[in-house]
């Protein structure tokens, strides 16, 4: 079925529900096809809860399917139907947001790694320098420091982009 995640994201969601016919004449003659109706309240109560993905935070998934099953009962109970449990059993994205979802990650990652390697080799900039003028092995005025610090800087980065024999 149809659901949604905590951030609106569109899932595919398998649900298990436990019920059962408790007044079969209202069950009869209250709605059309009972089983569908019950099914259309399941498809009504995943779009106003928010289904937890595997591996998210504990209990959140035993809330969602309180929620789940006490929406649906009060929406079954009217015309018959008795039901016991709203379980999400697996939920997965849909395949084109899955995608780009997970593009959206490695994008995330790749970010995080530049930002670790520019920081290690402004460190390694600094530190150099640093060393290079505190032993008196060079005296730089501003220009000579900051061509030093760029000239470091290329050879750093290039050191690091090196993938080796």
């Amino acid at each position: 079925m149809p659901a949604t995640d905590a951030h609106g994201v569109a899932l595919r969601v398998v649900v298990l529900v436990v019920w059962r016919v408790l007044d079969t004449a209202r069950a009869t003659l209250g709605v059309e096809d009972y089983e569908s109706y019950l099914r259309e309240c399941v498809e009504a109560a995943l779009a106003r809860v928010p289904v937890v993905m595997p591996g998210g935070p504990r209990g959140a998934g035993d809330a969602a399917a309180e929620a789940l099953t006490r929406l649906v009962t009060a929406e079954a109970a009217p015309v018959g139907l008795e039901v016991f449990s709203v379980q999400p059993l697996r939920a997965e994205y849909d395949p084109e947001i899955a995608a780009a979802l997970h593009r959206r990650r490695i994008a995330a990652l790749d970010a995080q790694h530049r930002a670790s390697v520019l920081t290690s080799v402004v460190d390694s900039v600094e530190d150099t320098v640093t060393r290079l003028t505190m032993r008196g092995l060079v005296e730089l005025d501003d220009y000579e420091r900051k061509v030093l610090v760029k000239d470091l800087t290329v050879a750093f980065c290039a050191g690091r982009g090196e993938t080796g024999p």
